[in-house]
């Protein structure tokens, strides 16, 4: 019998195979991973599925018992049309139903608001009317079916248009199933689709855990998202500590509102972003677990229901590629895994279309077949946390506890979630780590197949579903005006004031809308209501600096571009400037606070604008702060409307030299629309963000040679 070779000895034998390589890989999170692990690493126990602290499951059995919940998150344009994509779906296996609004709708706008022109029915479902929420649940009996819903600015309107819906259906409000997001320090810090200050939005949330803990006991009045954390551009330890402290935050208001915390605290849930660091994944949400119940132990609660973290995952939208699209199925399909592998109880798979449009129905059958395929025919579901006991696995569990643990005591030493986000700081930790992660990848450092290495020659286009705005918008203006036709308009508006009052007192915003909803309030009169007393809350980006310029400092196209914005300095007699424009009702920021950064730390002088613009409000700052280039971020499919009215307006403004460009995800297939209005250059999903520098020097009049000859 031989002796067991020691540590020492691999070391030995790893370092001649690869001549003293150091193999060690340093994770964005700051984690050193070694490439061995044993039972040296291992330094807590993990327990076992279904006991505290739940580093293993929330229950027992697990998916042995029962698989996740299958889930698309999907609105199309119409009620009609998600209705039928929904009754499709479900037919087809899919076991829970996930509503993707407008952003009309998110932002508290009825959709014949003028400011909402290009974005009715373009990046979700457009709801107006309790008679828009009964058309898009017909046929689907709201006692029987698990209904998730993302919404957090218009969280009142629509959750009572889904109660009065479902009592028109017959359905009492005891027996309805689901989970409204509801999260709004997270839209503060990322997704911007806040509509009211912090203050009256986190009274909001209180009022909705008061209303469902009475009345709707089954529902999830809260669900705390990492998810749009992550697609932000935080590292997974930035999006599992500040999801944990968001959390704690709302713990904090309920109890503080009168609520008992073993009451309500059993029916909040999580939302995490799955990508494409596997085993990061799948320990995340492990550590996801150890955190809330000791969170949750700390903050009082009694019942162990109080202290599960459980979880809806979604893969990743980020890590979705325009180029080489079908490679997307492969990465969704991974993401699952980890997802599966960590204990999710739901789950959304992306469709492989989605980095550039609504999926189709052949696109999103993949998706939710995707999940089918791993309940169904490989095993996995068989064995509770497979990977339990995992040396790598159990360490960077405990590592990710660790430093997660680190950001929240930062949280709490400065008062709390709803005061750091105030302060401004976590938005400022993931927008530096964004930087950093586009600069990975437009260096090459960070690999993306298809996209920055093995590129294809040519690409083929991909059939991609199209929403025609005017005529979504047309039908729901007429659907507005018939409902406020036939209603009792003394009534309707004696509940509109009576929620406004309770806006300005003590009365539940929640139950005061639902009264409202019943008298056929639209969405947009009820979100108006509480604005007539609470404000409408507006921000101006503060792009990050140096962080993107950092990994570049040796790099000879950088210095090309960085010399190229030199001489167009000379030329002008200032330096080239440029407006980063947001318009419509889209708030993802992530990539105009990326080119923002990334241009600022080249030289240009960069103009960030509002949120939300009109193309209107944009040509004025055009003028007023006399840039050369408008730069339009397009995240929401209104790229055809918004764009080319902005166009419009700066030449009968006359400033036809200004030129205008167009970034974020826009359709290949939509590019010569654009070109054709006027949009000299478009950079989509996957542009390195240097060559586009280099292509806007070229615009001004430099002249610039291809990047790749100064490389070489």
């Amino acid at each position: 019998m031989t002796d067991t070779p020691a540590y020492a000895d691999w070391q030995a034998l790893a370092d001649k195979e690869v001549k003293g390589k150091d193999l060690t890989w340093h994770t964005p999170e700051g984690i050193a991973v070694k490439p061995l692990y044993t039972a040296d690493d291992v330094s807590v126990d993990p327990g076992l599925p279904g006991f505290a602290p739940f580093t293993r499951g929330v229950r027992a059995s697990m998916y042995a018992g029962r698989p996740w919940t299958i889930r698309q998150y999907a609105g199309f344009s119409t009620a009609e049309e998600s209705n039928a994509f929904y009754r499709r779906n479900l037919a087809a296996g899919q076991k829970g139903l996930s509503v993707a609004f407008d952003l009309a709708t998110h932002r508290g706008y009825d959709s014949d608001h003028p400011r909402v022109t290009g974005d009715v029915g373009k990046a979700g479902v457009a709801i107006d009317t309790v008679e828009d929420m009964k058309i898009l649940f017909d046929g689907i009996p709201l006692d029987q079916m698990s209904v998730s819903m993302t919404m957090n600015g218009a969280v009142i309107p629509i959750l009572a248009f889904f109660i009065v819906a479902g009592e028109e259906q017959g359905v009492e409000r005891r027996l309805l199933d689901g989970t409204i997001q509801n999260d709004i320090l997270k839209e503060f810090m990322v997704r911007n689709t806040y509509i009211y200050p912090p203050e009256p939005s986190m009274r909001i949330i209180s009022d909705i855990f008061g209303y469902t803990s009475r009345e709707m006991p089954k529902f999830n009045s809260i669900s705390i998202s990492g998810y749009h954390m992550q697609e932000a551009g935080a590292t997974q330890v930035q999006e599992l500590a500040f999801t944990i402290a968001d959390g704690m935050e709302y713990v904090k208001y309920g109890v503080a509102s009168g609520l008992d915390i073993d009451k309500f605290a059993g029916r909040l849930s999580f939302f995490f972003a799955i990508g494409m660091n596997f085993f990061m994944e799948i320990a995340k949400l492990r550590a996801a677990r150890v955190l809330w119940h000791r969170v949750m132990t700390r903050l009082g609660a009694k019942d162990e229901r109080s202290k599960m973290l459980r979880t809806h995952c979604q893969t990743s939208g980020v890590s979705l590629t325009e180029q080489d699209p079908y490679n997307n199925v492969i990465r969704t399909t991974i993401e699952a895994m980890a997802a599966m592998l960590g204990g999710t109880q739901s789950l959304h798979t992306n469709a492989l279309d989605e980095a550039i449009a609504l999926p189709t129905d052949f696109s999103a059958r993949i998706a939710r077949n995707t999940q089918i395929v791993i309940q169904e025919e490989t095993g996995m579901t068989k064995v509770v946390d497979p990977l339990g006991g995992s040396y790598y696995i159990e360490s960077l569990t405990q590592e990710l506890v660790d430093k997660a643990w680190e950001i929240i005591e930062r949280v709490e030493s400065e008062g709390g979630m709803a005061k750091a986000v105030a302060a401004g700081w976590p938005k400022a930790m993931i927008e530096e780590a964004a930087a950093g992660r586009q600069a990975r990848v437009d260096r090459g450092d960070d690999v993306i197949v298809g996209v920055n290495k093995y590129r294809l020659a040519n690409e083929d286009l991909l059939e991609t579903l199209e929403v025609d705005n005017a005529k979504v918008r047309e039908g729901q203006i007429a659907r507005i005006n018939a409902v406020k036709a036939a209603r009792d308009e003394a009534a309707c508006q004696a509940a509109l004031d009576a929620l406004r009052e309770g806006a300005k007192g003590k009365g539940n915003l929640l139950e005061l809308a639902v009264e409202a909803a019943r008298a056929r309030a639209t969405l947009g009169e009820i979100s108006q209501a509480m604005e007539d007393v609470f404000g409408r809350y507006a921000t101006r980006p503060t792009p990050v600096k140096g962080v993107y310029a950092a990994p570049y400092e040796d790099d000879s196209r950088w210095a090309q571009v960085v010399d190229g914005v030199k001489a167009v300095e000379r030329r002008l007699g200032r330096k080239p400037k440029l407006l980063v424009a947001k318009m419509g009702q889209d708030g993802h920021d992530r990539g105009a606070n990326v080119i923002a950064s990334a241009f600022g730390d080249m030289g240009f002088d960069v103009v960030s604008g509002p949120l939300f613009q009109t193309p209107e409000e944009t040509v004025v700052l055009a003028l007023e702060t006399g840039v050369d280039v408008v730069g339009a971020s397009s995240l929401a499919a209104g790229h055809k409307t918004l764009i080319p009215e902005l166009i419009r307006g700066l030449k009968e403004a006359g400033r036809n030299d200004i030129k205008v460009i167009a970034g974020g995800v826009i359709p290949p297939q939509d590019y010569e629309y654009l070109r054709d209005a006027g949009v000299q250059g478009i950079y989509g999903p996957g542009s390195n963000v240097v060559e586009c520098a280099a292509d806007v020097l070229r615009l001004l009049g430099h002249n610039m040679p291809p990047l790749q000859e100064a490389a070489e």
